[in-house]
């Protein structure tokens, strides 16, 4: 099989899944290396694709799924991560992104797609059974999360809650 016939065929997987997609299943199916779908779902987001990584694989983003977001500022070490994702998802939020801002690398931007406790659990598993450190040990724990919801005022509480347990502010 071709690279761009692989391609279209990881692409119409994705479109057809109801969940998220692990690339170890793909690479499997394709009898390819993990490291070959990494680059060919790179290859299809270049090319405008609306494809998701989510701590549980690759999914494409829902037609109409926005709502309204928001960026907040966030600072706790490893102990509040849990608590901090929890807090999100019970309120309604669904956590897009973390980034980091390195003195030296500038913005960087991790995707998550958190949006309720299975999602924190996979996240958190993978954190602390993994060999890879969260972001925001590259900033002694200061960290920007995008969140999403369906109105104002669900993001008004989210930040709210934020700021009495992380002194969270909006950007």
């Amino acid at each position: 099989m071709k690279n761009s016939q692989r391609r279209d065929e990881i692409l119409k997987i994705l479109k057809q899944a109801s969940q998220p997609v692990p690339g170890t299943d793909l690479a499997q199916r394709f009898q390819v290396s993990r490291q070959v779908i990494v680059q060919d779902i790179a290859i299809l987001r270049a090319s405008d694709e609306k494809i998701l990584p989510t701590a549980r694989g690759y999914m494409m983003m829902p037609e109409g799924a926005q709502g309204v977001r928001r960026v907040i500022a966030v600072s706790h070490g490893m102990e509040g991560m849990r608590r901090e994702l929890e807090l999100m998802v019970d309120m309604g939020a669904k956590v897009l992104n973390v980034i980091v801002e390195h003195d030296v690398y500038g913005s960087i931007q991790g995707d998550l797609m958190i949006e309720n406790r299975r999602d924190v659990d996979a996240f958190m598993d993978k954190i602390e059974n993994g060999s890879s450190a969260p972001l925001y040990c590259l900033t002694s724990g200061d960290h920007y999360h995008t969140i999403e919801a369906r109105d104002e005022e669900t993001l008004d509480a989210v930040e709210e809650a934020l700021m009495q347990e992380f002194g969270a502010n909006q950007n």
